[in-house]
C-alpha cells in the first residue's frame, strides 16, 4: 500500500534524478575538466584511443568536458534532454571502456556503467513534466 502510493510522485522522481545527475556532471565531472586546461583535456581525450581514434586527444578531451558541463546544465533544465542524454551516454561508454582498458575491471568501470544505465533509462522515459522541453 505504501509503495503503490509513491507512483503519484513519478514526475518529482524524474526531476530529482535529472537535477541530481545534472549537478554531478556539472560540478564534479565537467567543471573540473573545463578548468583543467589543455593538459587535462589531452589526458581525458586519450581515452578515445581504445576505439582506434588516435588524433587530436586535446580536442576530444575538451569535447568531453563541454559535453559533461553543458549536458549537466541541460539535464537540470530538462532542455534538449534526449540529445544531452545521448551525448552523456557516449561519454559513459568511453569512460567505462577506458577503465576496463586500464585493467581496473568492473569495480573501476562501475560508476560509469551505473550512470550510463540511469541515462539510458532517462532517455527512454523523458524529462518529465517539470522540464523546459515540456513547456
Amino acid at each position: 500500500m505504501i509503495w503503490t502510493g509513491l507512483s503519484k510522485h513519478r514526475e518529482l522522481g524524474l526531476l530529482l534524478m535529472r537535477v541530481g545527475l545534472g549537478f554531478m556532471f556539472l560540478l564534479v565531472h565537467g567543471g573540473p575538466k573545463m578548468m583543467g586546461g589543455p593538459g587535462l583535456w589531452e589526458k581525458v581525450g586519450q581515452a578515445t584511443s581504445h576505439f582506434g581514434i588516435n588524433f587530436s586527444p586535446t580536442a576530444f578531451g575538451l569535447a568531453a568536458a563541454l559535453a559533461e558541463s553543458l549536458g549537466g546544465i541541460l539535464l537540470i533544465l530538462g532542455f534538449f534532454f534526449r540529445p544531452a542524454c545521448v551525448l552523456l551516454i557516449i561519454i559513459m561508454v568511453t569512460a567505462a571502456t577506458n577503465h576496463f582498458a586500464m585493467g581496473q575491471g568492473w569495480s573501476g568501470a562501475s560508476h560509469a556503467i551505473e550512470v550510463g544505465c540511469a541515462l539510458v533509462g532517462l532517455l527512454l522515459v523523458g524529462p518529465g513534466k517539470y522540464s523546459l522541453d515540456r513547456k
